[in-house]
Protein backbone atom coordinates (compact mmCIF):
# COMPACT_ATOMS: atom_id res chain seq x y z
CA UNK A 1 0.00 0.00 0.00
CA UNK A 2 1.42 3.37 -1.01
CA UNK A 3 1.99 5.90 1.76
CA UNK A 4 0.46 8.95 0.11
CA UNK A 5 1.58 11.38 2.80
CA UNK A 6 5.17 10.13 2.70
CA UNK A 7 5.42 10.52 -1.09
CA UNK A 8 3.97 14.03 -1.10
CA UNK A 9 6.13 15.09 1.84
CA UNK A 10 9.23 13.76 0.06
CA UNK A 11 8.39 15.81 -3.04
CA UNK A 12 7.73 18.95 -0.97
CA UNK A 13 11.10 18.48 0.71
CA UNK A 14 13.08 17.86 -2.49
CA UNK A 15 11.78 20.93 -4.33
CA UNK A 16 13.17 23.06 -1.50
CA UNK A 17 16.71 21.89 -2.26
CA UNK A 18 18.26 24.46 -4.61
CA UNK A 19 19.61 22.78 -7.75
CA UNK A 20 19.70 25.18 -10.67
CA UNK A 21 21.82 23.93 -13.57
CA UNK A 22 25.51 23.65 -12.60
CA UNK A 23 24.62 23.98 -8.93
CA UNK A 24 23.23 20.51 -8.21
CA UNK A 25 25.71 19.51 -5.48
CA UNK A 26 23.29 19.50 -2.54
CA UNK A 27 20.69 17.57 -4.52
CA UNK A 28 23.28 15.09 -5.76
CA UNK A 29 24.48 14.39 -2.23
CA UNK A 30 20.91 13.83 -1.12
CA UNK A 31 20.30 11.36 -3.94
CA UNK A 32 23.44 9.41 -3.13
CA UNK A 33 22.17 9.07 0.41
CA UNK A 34 18.62 8.13 -0.66
CA UNK A 35 19.77 5.45 -3.09
CA UNK A 36 22.33 4.03 -0.67
CA UNK A 37 19.69 3.78 2.05
CA UNK A 38 17.56 1.74 -0.36
CA UNK A 39 20.44 -0.69 -0.85
CA UNK A 40 21.68 0.40 -4.28
CA UNK A 41 25.32 0.50 -5.29
CA UNK A 42 25.86 4.21 -5.94
CA UNK A 43 28.52 6.35 -7.57
CA UNK A 44 29.03 9.79 -9.07
CA UNK A 45 30.76 10.10 -12.43
CA UNK A 46 33.23 12.76 -13.60
CA UNK A 47 30.81 14.70 -15.79
CA UNK A 48 31.14 17.78 -13.58
CA UNK A 49 34.82 18.17 -14.39
CA UNK A 50 34.15 17.72 -18.09
CA UNK A 51 31.45 20.39 -18.32
CA UNK A 52 33.03 22.95 -16.01
CA UNK A 53 30.62 22.26 -13.17
CA UNK A 54 30.81 20.96 -9.62
CA UNK A 55 28.59 17.91 -9.84
CA UNK A 56 28.49 14.69 -11.82
CA UNK A 57 25.67 12.35 -12.72
CA UNK A 58 24.48 10.05 -9.95
CA UNK A 59 24.15 6.39 -10.92
CA UNK A 60 22.71 3.58 -8.85
CA UNK A 61 22.35 -0.16 -9.41
CA UNK A 62 19.95 -2.52 -7.68
CA UNK A 63 20.30 -6.27 -8.09
CA UNK A 64 17.07 -7.81 -9.30
CA UNK A 65 15.09 -10.59 -7.70
CA UNK A 66 14.78 -12.47 -11.01
CA UNK A 67 17.82 -12.57 -13.32
CA UNK A 68 15.60 -13.74 -16.19
CA UNK A 69 13.86 -10.36 -16.34
CA UNK A 70 15.25 -7.40 -18.33
CA UNK A 71 17.43 -4.70 -16.83
CA UNK A 72 15.59 -1.38 -16.81
CA UNK A 73 17.03 2.10 -16.31
CA UNK A 74 14.96 4.78 -14.53
CA UNK A 75 16.02 8.31 -15.46
CA UNK A 76 15.36 11.84 -14.20
CA UNK A 77 17.43 15.03 -13.97
CA UNK A 78 18.69 16.80 -10.86
CA UNK A 79 18.75 20.36 -12.16
CA UNK A 80 16.08 22.99 -12.57
CA UNK A 81 15.78 26.14 -14.62
CA UNK A 82 15.90 29.57 -12.99
CA UNK A 83 14.45 31.08 -10.85
CA UNK A 84 14.86 27.98 -8.71
CA UNK A 85 16.27 29.21 -5.40
CA UNK A 86 14.40 29.34 -2.09
CA UNK A 87 11.36 27.53 -3.48
CA UNK A 88 8.43 27.43 -1.05
CA UNK A 89 5.83 24.83 -2.12
CA UNK A 90 2.19 25.03 -1.07
CA UNK A 91 -0.84 22.81 -1.71
CA UNK A 92 -4.08 24.38 -2.92
CA UNK A 93 -7.06 22.09 -3.43
CA UNK A 94 -4.82 19.09 -4.03
CA UNK A 95 -2.49 20.91 -6.44
CA UNK A 96 1.10 21.79 -5.52
CA UNK A 97 2.40 25.24 -6.51
CA UNK A 98 5.31 27.49 -5.65
CA UNK A 99 4.36 30.10 -3.08
CA UNK A 100 6.49 32.89 -4.52
CA UNK A 101 7.95 34.08 -7.81
CA UNK A 102 10.02 30.94 -8.38
CA UNK A 103 9.37 27.81 -10.37
CA UNK A 104 8.10 24.80 -8.43
CA UNK A 105 10.80 22.42 -9.62
CA UNK A 106 8.44 19.54 -10.37
CA UNK A 107 10.47 19.42 -13.58
CA UNK A 108 12.12 17.19 -12.63
CA UNK A 109 11.85 16.55 -8.90
CA UNK A 110 8.48 14.95 -9.47
CA UNK A 111 10.32 12.43 -11.63
CA UNK A 112 12.92 11.88 -8.91
CA UNK A 113 10.24 11.44 -6.25
CA UNK A 114 8.41 8.92 -8.43
CA UNK A 115 11.57 6.87 -8.97
CA UNK A 116 12.45 6.81 -5.26
CA UNK A 117 8.91 5.80 -4.27
CA UNK A 118 8.84 3.09 -6.94
CA UNK A 119 12.12 1.61 -5.71
CA UNK A 120 10.89 1.61 -2.13
CA UNK A 121 7.71 -0.24 -3.10
CA UNK A 122 9.55 -2.82 -5.18
CA UNK A 123 12.03 -3.56 -2.41
CA UNK A 124 9.66 -3.57 0.56
CA UNK A 125 6.83 -5.54 -1.03
CA UNK A 126 8.75 -8.45 -2.54
CA UNK A 127 8.07 -7.59 -6.16
CA UNK A 128 9.72 -9.66 -8.85
CA UNK A 129 12.00 -7.55 -11.05
CA UNK A 130 15.21 -7.65 -13.02
CA UNK A 131 18.26 -5.52 -12.31
CA UNK A 132 17.41 -1.83 -12.02
CA UNK A 133 19.71 1.03 -12.90
CA UNK A 134 18.96 4.60 -11.83
CA UNK A 135 20.48 7.64 -13.51
CA UNK A 136 20.02 11.15 -12.15
CA UNK A 137 21.61 13.51 -14.68
CA UNK A 138 22.98 17.01 -14.23
CA UNK A 139 22.57 20.01 -16.54
CA UNK A 140 19.67 18.58 -18.53
CA UNK A 141 18.21 22.07 -18.72
CA UNK A 142 21.56 23.40 -19.96
CA UNK A 143 21.64 21.31 -23.12
CA UNK A 144 21.44 17.68 -21.94
CA UNK A 145 25.06 17.96 -20.83
CA UNK A 146 24.81 15.30 -18.15
CA UNK A 147 23.39 12.63 -20.44
CA UNK A 148 25.79 13.58 -23.24
CA UNK A 149 28.78 12.98 -20.95
CA UNK A 150 27.45 9.85 -19.26
CA UNK A 151 29.63 6.75 -19.63
CA UNK A 152 27.12 4.38 -21.21
CA UNK A 153 29.66 1.56 -21.10
CA UNK A 154 28.89 1.27 -17.39
CA UNK A 155 25.19 0.72 -18.02
CA UNK A 156 23.69 -2.66 -18.90
CA UNK A 157 20.07 -1.62 -19.34
CA UNK A 158 17.89 -3.30 -21.95
CA UNK A 159 15.44 -0.40 -21.85
CA UNK A 160 14.79 2.87 -20.08
CA UNK A 161 12.05 5.14 -18.78
CA UNK A 162 12.61 8.89 -18.52
CA UNK A 163 10.28 10.78 -16.17
CA UNK A 164 10.39 14.23 -17.70
CA UNK A 165 7.34 14.94 -19.85
CA UNK A 166 4.64 17.48 -19.05
CA UNK A 167 1.86 15.33 -20.51
CA UNK A 168 -0.96 13.69 -18.60
CA UNK A 169 -0.49 10.32 -16.95
CA UNK A 170 -0.56 7.76 -19.75
CA UNK A 171 1.34 9.96 -22.20
CA UNK A 172 4.18 7.89 -23.68
CA UNK A 173 6.72 9.76 -25.80
CA UNK A 174 7.99 7.39 -28.48
CA UNK A 175 9.30 9.87 -31.04
CA UNK A 176 11.41 13.01 -30.72
CA UNK A 177 13.27 15.40 -33.02
CA UNK A 178 16.87 16.07 -33.86
CA UNK A 179 17.96 19.63 -33.13
CA UNK A 180 20.60 21.82 -34.72
CA UNK A 181 21.62 25.29 -33.61
CA UNK A 182 22.92 28.07 -35.80
CA UNK A 183 24.89 31.23 -35.01
CA UNK A 184 25.34 33.86 -37.71
CA UNK A 185 27.46 37.01 -37.67
CA UNK A 186 26.87 39.47 -40.50
CA UNK A 187 29.63 42.05 -41.01
CA UNK A 188 28.88 45.16 -43.04
CA UNK A 189 30.60 48.56 -43.00
CA UNK A 190 29.97 51.44 -40.60
CA UNK A 191 29.32 55.01 -41.71
CA UNK A 192 27.68 58.16 -40.40
CA UNK A 193 23.95 57.63 -40.79
CA UNK A 194 23.27 61.32 -41.49
CA UNK A 195 26.29 62.53 -43.46
CA UNK A 196 27.25 59.59 -45.71
CA UNK A 197 25.04 56.53 -45.19
CA UNK A 198 25.77 55.45 -48.77
CA UNK A 199 29.31 54.54 -47.71
CA UNK A 200 28.04 52.00 -45.21
CA UNK A 201 26.69 48.47 -45.47
CA UNK A 202 23.90 48.00 -42.95
CA UNK A 203 24.39 44.60 -41.33
CA UNK A 204 20.95 44.71 -39.72
CA UNK A 205 19.33 45.34 -43.10
CA UNK A 206 21.20 42.37 -44.56
CA UNK A 207 19.92 40.19 -41.73
CA UNK A 208 16.36 41.45 -42.15
CA UNK A 209 16.41 40.70 -45.89
CA UNK A 210 17.64 37.20 -45.13
CA UNK A 211 14.92 36.62 -42.56
CA UNK A 212 12.19 37.92 -44.85
CA UNK A 213 13.15 35.27 -47.40
CA UNK A 214 13.64 32.43 -44.94
CA UNK A 215 11.20 29.64 -44.15
CA UNK A 216 10.64 29.78 -40.39
CA UNK A 217 8.06 28.52 -37.91
CA UNK A 218 6.30 25.25 -38.67
CA UNK A 219 7.85 23.97 -41.88
CA UNK A 220 5.81 20.76 -41.85
CA UNK A 221 4.35 18.43 -39.23
CA UNK A 222 7.82 17.11 -38.39
CA UNK A 223 9.99 20.21 -38.81
CA UNK A 224 10.28 23.64 -37.18
CA UNK A 225 12.76 26.50 -37.43
CA UNK A 226 13.29 29.69 -35.48
CA UNK A 227 15.59 32.69 -35.17
CA UNK A 228 15.30 33.67 -31.53
CA UNK A 229 18.13 36.13 -30.84
CA UNK A 230 19.29 39.22 -32.75
CA UNK A 231 21.96 41.58 -31.41
CA UNK A 232 23.47 44.49 -33.29
CA UNK A 233 24.02 48.21 -33.62
CA UNK A 234 25.72 50.80 -31.44
CA UNK A 235 23.85 54.06 -31.97
CA UNK A 236 21.08 55.52 -34.11
CA UNK A 237 23.53 57.72 -36.03
CA UNK A 238 25.84 54.88 -37.06
CA UNK A 239 25.18 52.45 -39.91
CA UNK A 240 25.59 49.14 -38.07
CA UNK A 241 28.54 47.07 -39.25
CA UNK A 242 27.78 43.94 -37.23
CA UNK A 243 24.77 41.89 -36.23
CA UNK A 244 24.63 38.50 -34.55
CA UNK A 245 21.73 36.07 -34.86
CA UNK A 246 21.07 32.78 -33.09
CA UNK A 247 18.50 30.22 -34.07
CA UNK A 248 17.65 26.57 -34.40
CA UNK A 249 15.88 23.98 -36.48
CA UNK A 250 14.30 20.71 -35.39
CA UNK A 251 12.84 17.74 -37.19
CA UNK A 252 11.89 14.18 -36.44
CA UNK A 253 13.26 13.43 -39.93
CA UNK A 254 17.05 13.90 -40.06
CA UNK A 255 17.04 14.47 -43.83
CA UNK A 256 14.45 17.22 -43.50
CA UNK A 257 16.57 18.86 -40.82
CA UNK A 258 19.59 18.85 -43.14
CA UNK A 259 17.50 20.44 -45.90
CA UNK A 260 16.15 23.15 -43.59
CA UNK A 261 19.62 23.97 -42.25
CA UNK A 262 21.06 24.18 -45.75
CA UNK A 263 18.22 26.51 -46.72
CA UNK A 264 18.88 28.84 -43.77
CA UNK A 265 22.63 28.94 -44.40
CA UNK A 266 22.23 29.62 -48.13
CA UNK A 267 19.75 32.45 -47.54
CA UNK A 268 22.19 34.20 -45.19
CA UNK A 269 25.06 33.76 -47.63
CA UNK A 270 23.13 35.03 -50.67
CA UNK A 271 21.75 38.04 -48.80
CA UNK A 272 25.25 39.07 -47.71
CA UNK A 273 26.83 38.53 -51.13
CA UNK A 274 24.29 40.80 -52.86
CA UNK A 275 25.51 43.89 -50.99
CA UNK A 276 29.14 43.00 -50.34
CA UNK A 277 28.73 42.05 -46.70
CA UNK A 278 30.52 39.18 -45.03
CA UNK A 279 28.85 36.40 -43.12
CA UNK A 280 30.25 33.86 -40.68
CA UNK A 281 28.06 30.86 -39.86
CA UNK A 282 28.46 28.21 -37.17
CA UNK A 283 26.02 25.32 -36.87
CA UNK A 284 26.12 22.15 -34.83
CA UNK A 285 23.87 19.18 -34.17
CA UNK A 286 22.85 19.02 -30.51
CA UNK A 287 21.18 15.63 -30.63
CA UNK A 288 19.66 13.15 -33.04
CA UNK A 289 16.05 12.10 -33.50
CA UNK A 290 14.58 8.90 -32.12
CA UNK A 291 11.65 6.67 -32.96
CA UNK A 292 10.44 3.67 -30.96
CA UNK A 293 8.36 0.92 -32.52
CA UNK A 294 5.18 0.17 -30.60
CA UNK A 295 6.20 -3.50 -30.46
CA UNK A 296 9.21 -2.82 -28.22
CA UNK A 297 8.85 -4.37 -24.73
CA UNK A 298 9.17 -1.05 -22.89
CA UNK A 299 6.41 0.49 -25.02
CA UNK A 300 4.16 -2.56 -24.71
CA UNK A 301 4.60 -2.64 -20.93
CA UNK A 302 3.79 1.08 -20.66
CA UNK A 303 0.65 0.63 -22.76
CA UNK A 304 -0.61 -2.48 -20.96
CA UNK A 305 0.28 -1.04 -17.54
CA UNK A 306 -1.81 2.04 -18.26
CA UNK A 307 -4.78 -0.01 -19.41
CA UNK A 308 -4.61 -2.15 -16.29
CA UNK A 309 -5.09 0.99 -14.18
CA UNK A 310 -7.90 2.29 -16.37
CA UNK A 311 -5.67 4.97 -17.91
CA UNK A 312 -5.85 5.65 -21.64
CA UNK A 313 -2.33 5.24 -23.08
CA UNK A 314 -1.30 7.79 -25.70
CA UNK A 315 1.75 7.22 -27.91
CA UNK A 316 2.94 10.72 -28.71
CA UNK A 317 5.60 12.44 -30.83
CA UNK A 318 7.19 15.50 -29.23
CA UNK A 319 8.90 18.58 -30.62
CA UNK A 320 11.15 18.94 -27.58
CA UNK A 321 14.45 17.38 -26.66
CA UNK A 322 15.28 15.54 -23.43
CA UNK A 323 17.61 12.92 -22.00
CA UNK A 324 15.39 10.46 -23.87
CA UNK A 325 17.12 11.51 -27.10
CA UNK A 326 20.55 10.72 -25.73
CA UNK A 327 19.64 7.33 -24.25
CA UNK A 328 18.01 6.23 -27.50
CA UNK A 329 20.92 7.57 -29.55
CA UNK A 330 23.28 5.54 -27.35
CA UNK A 331 21.41 2.29 -27.88
CA UNK A 332 19.04 2.09 -24.92
CA UNK A 333 15.41 2.19 -26.12
CA UNK A 334 13.80 4.67 -23.73
CA UNK A 335 10.37 6.23 -23.51
CA UNK A 336 9.58 9.55 -21.85
CA UNK A 337 6.58 9.44 -19.53
CA UNK A 338 4.01 12.13 -18.89
CA UNK A 339 4.04 12.81 -15.14
CA UNK A 340 1.39 15.52 -14.98
CA UNK A 341 3.56 18.63 -14.61
CA UNK A 342 1.87 21.76 -15.95
CA UNK A 343 3.30 25.19 -16.88
CA UNK A 344 6.87 24.04 -16.27
CA UNK A 345 9.66 26.63 -16.51
CA UNK A 346 7.28 29.31 -15.17
CA UNK A 347 6.21 30.56 -11.71
CA UNK A 348 2.82 28.97 -12.46
CA UNK A 349 4.33 25.47 -12.57
CA UNK A 350 2.19 22.94 -10.72
CA UNK A 351 1.39 19.27 -10.29
CA UNK A 352 -1.57 17.44 -8.79
CA UNK A 353 -0.67 15.45 -5.70
CA UNK A 354 -2.83 12.63 -7.06
CA UNK A 355 -0.64 12.47 -10.18
CA UNK A 356 2.46 11.81 -8.08
CA UNK A 357 0.74 8.86 -6.46
CA UNK A 358 -0.81 7.54 -9.65
CA UNK A 359 2.50 7.60 -11.52
CA UNK A 360 4.08 5.42 -8.84
CA UNK A 361 1.17 2.99 -9.21
CA UNK A 362 1.67 3.13 -12.97
CA UNK A 363 5.36 2.33 -12.60
CA UNK A 364 4.58 -0.72 -10.52
CA UNK A 365 2.07 -1.87 -13.13
CA UNK A 366 4.76 -1.52 -15.80
CA UNK A 367 7.10 -3.70 -13.74
CA UNK A 368 4.38 -6.33 -13.40
CA UNK A 369 3.74 -6.29 -17.14
CA UNK A 370 7.43 -6.60 -17.95
CA UNK A 371 7.41 -9.75 -15.84
CA UNK A 372 4.46 -11.11 -17.83
CA UNK A 373 6.03 -10.25 -21.18
CA UNK A 374 9.28 -12.00 -20.27
CA UNK A 375 7.75 -14.96 -18.43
Amino acid sequence: MLDRTEIIDKFMELVQIDSESRFERQMANRMKSELSDLGLEVWEDDTGARIGSYTGNIIGKLEGTNPELPTICLIAHLDTVVPGQNIKPIIKNGVIFSQGQTILGADDKAGITIILATLEQLIENDYEYGDIEVVFTVCEEAGLLGAKNLDFNRLEADMGIVYDSDGEIGTIITEGPAQEKIRVVVRGRSAHAGKNPQKGINAIKVASIALSNMKLGEIDEETTANIGVIKGGKATNIVPDRVELKGEARSRDEEKLDIQMEHMINIFKRSAEKVGAEVNIENNRLFSAFYLNSNLPVVQAAVSGAKRLGIEPKLVATGGGSDTNIFNNRGIPAINMGIGVKDNHTPKENIRADDLIQTVEYNLAIMEDLKKNYA
